[in-house]
């Protein structure tokens, strides 16, 4: 086991009343992908600015090596004093650093490097940080929510990179299919202690159930012996005192260590308001398109939208996903066609810039908009501070400004208040953000069980595949031209669309070359003999030894593959490492050349049988 470059333990910080931190440890190894998971206000955050030597503990030890270097993703990047993204990014270089990766990361991240850091909005300023600390590529790096704000085909090739990064990650993200895909370990921050498994976030919710249910099982037996131990003080044998002195003071420690227990955080108990049934028909759009300038935004576009319905908006920053909803639901007119929404709608919107909050109102004020102490939650009256405990905030938190929330409580405080509105047709614009994993499962089973119509964006490709009915995208979403298109269900089901599309494209496209090249084959051989055409013998040859080298090939990929697997390779032996990708992607080429050359053979073999 390698030694470890940076080590937290027994960590604790309180900023009045229940300790935040109360003895949390974090370990990371070279090559270590390290998810931090834990509800939204646990200490996540703060855990990793202790990490990155951005905010100091009252108590326990923090090593960092010596010749470690540590970059953190800032959650609201600091751009004064640079004029331009490329000069905030190298900023962020070291002493050796390669300046032409700065350039290459900034083009993978969709910018030039040109921009005033000044106006950029926020999946931008987002971009521009993860260029200035991946350029580096640290001994460690701390990305606290990397993908927010970020589009899918960003968050893939996010994905793609920290797979090859040398460093070793610790993240924080509630994006589950991310996290799935990039960690190898899990250290669950619950309480103000840190438990750690050696697995990564695809394993995690089985064994916190597993750990959890153990505790319940511990606190039950716990109470069943101080239940033994009243039971001897009282109508056990009396003599011996000082015996009788010991086992009272035994039990005083048991019914203090049973009644200090801190349970797991309470789960969220709420549902949507729904209002009266609308109309059959929600929207229904005919050959909308929107237009600025010379760019197309929306081509003709059609949709029939239907009560019960939950559809899924995707695809790139900038391709026009919110100027559609608000066409869809009637907040902006479009250039042409028409829009005709139902009978009987009660619209509620979630913002995806939260931009209705105000940072000075107080909780209950927002939650009530200043109507009292009560509110109307699904035809009956309920005193805000039982309302927001439904949402797991305390009632003194009831008179806080919402200044004081993080951004994880922000969200929750917004469900909960487009939770409590009547409505039949949610617009949901980026929910996700921000979420911790549990209040993304109740947000889930909300929109689930919600009988009105749902239209959400959203880049979580998890929560997506969970609710939505129908999604629509764009035709080429590597570069948007304004046409859209609806699949049926989820991201995975669109994927699978998508390529079963273009696997049919292909497959006309090779059928139209074959048949192309069978019929100059067959007059070739009509014009030599008056036979039947038949292969030459190169070409039998070919069809009956391409398959068993497409079989050897396909081995040869799997050994390389098993081979790259081990995450500490890259670490360990980059030369090793870069050779097998570079053996790996010529096999893939010649195995993609042999499946088509044999599959053209196949085709003009029947072509001239039949």
């Amino acid at each position: 086991m390698a030694p470890p470059i940076l080590k937290l333990d027994d960590i604790f910080l309180s900023f009045g009343g229940t300790p935040l931190l109360a003895g949390a440890s974090l370990q990371v190894e070279p090559g270590d992908r390290i998810c931090l998971v834990g509800r939204n206000g646990s200490g996540k955050s703060t855990l990793m600015k202790i990490a990155a030597g951005i905010v100091e503990a009252q108590s326990g030890e923090v090593f960092r090596h010596p010749a470690a270097t540590i970059r953190y993703l800032e959650q609201a990047p600091d751009f004064a004093g640079f004029s331009t993204v490329q000069a905030y990014a190298e900023a962020g270089l070291g002493p050796g650093d390669d300046p032409y990766r700065v350039t290459y990361l900034l083009e993978h991240l969709g910018l030039t490097g040109h921009e005033n850091p000044n106006s950029l909005s926020g999946g931008e300023a987002r971009r521009a940080a993860l260029a200035r600390v991946l350029a580096p590529e640290p001994d460690i790096l701390m990305l606290d929510e990397p993908t927010n704000h970020l589009d899918l085909p960003t968050i893939e090739w996010l994905e793609s990179e920290l797979q090859k990064t040398r460093s070793a990650l610790v993240l924080i993200s509630h994006d589950r299919r991310f996290l799935e895909k990039v960690s190898t370990a899990t250290v669950w921050l619950d309480r103000g202690l840190s438990r750690r498994l050696n697995r990564g976030f695809g394993h995690f919710e089985e064994w916190r159930d597993k750990v959890l249910e153990e505790e319940e099982i511990e606190q039950h037996k716990l109470g069943k012996a101080i239940e033994r131990e009243e039971h001897w003080l009282r109508y056990g044998v009396t003599a011996r005192r000082k015996r009788n002195m010991r086992r009272l003071g035994n039990l005083q420690n048991l019914r203090a260590e049973y009644r200090g227990h801190k349970g797991p955080q309470g789960t969220i108990q709420a549902s949507a308001t729904e209002g009266r049934e609308s109309g059959k028909l929600v929207i229904e759009a005919d050959k909308i398109t929107k237009a600025y300038g010379e760019r197309t935004i929306v081509a003709p576009f059609s949709i029939r939208v239907h009560r019960g319905d939950c559809i899924g908006l995707i695809g790139p920053n900038g391709a026009g996903k919110t100027t559609l909803l608000k066409m869809l639901t009637g907040q902006l007119d479009p250039d042409s066609g028409t829009v005709k929404l139902g009978t009987n709608l009660e619209i509620a919107v979630l913002d995806q810039k939260r931009e209705g909050l105000n940072p000075d109102e107080t909780l209950a004020h927002y939650l009530t908009d200043g109507r009292g102490e009560n509110l109307l939650v699904n035809g009956e009256q309920k005193h805000v501070t039982g309302y927001m405990k439904d949402f797991l905030f305390q009632p003194e938190q009831a008179r806080t400004p919402i200044r004081n929330l993080s951004g994880g409580e922000r969200a929750r405080l917004m469900l909960a208040r487009i939770m409590a509105k009547s409505s039949n047709l949610l617009i949901l614009d980026e929910p996700t953000n921000d979420l911790d994993i549990e209040t993304l499962d109740l947000l889930q089973e909300i929109v689930a069980g919600y009988s009105g119509t749902v239209i959400l964006v959203s880049h979580d490709r998890d929560f997506l595949d969970r609710t939505v009915t129908s999604t629509i995208a764009p035709v080429d979403p590597e570069n948007p031209d304004g046409r859209w298109i609806e699949y049926a269900g989820g991201y995975s089901d669109m994927l699978a669309q998508r390529k079963g599309a273009e696997e049919e494209r292909k497959r006309v496209e090779k059928a139209e070359k074959a048949k192309a090249s069978g019929s100059a084959d067959k007059s070739a051989s009509d014009q030599g003999s008056k036979g039947k055409g038949k292969l030459s013998y190169k070409q039998k040859f070919a069809l009956e030894n391409l398959p068993k080298e497409m079989e050897k090939t396909e081995k040869e990929i799997a050994a390389r593959e098993a081979k790259m697997a081990d995450p500490k390779l890259f670490t360990k032996d980059p030369a090793t490492f870069n050779k097998l990708a570079a053996e790996m992607e010529k096999l893939r080429a010649d195995l993609t050349r042999m499946e088509e050359e044999w599959l053209e053979l196949e085709m003009l073999r029947e072509e001239l049988e039949g």
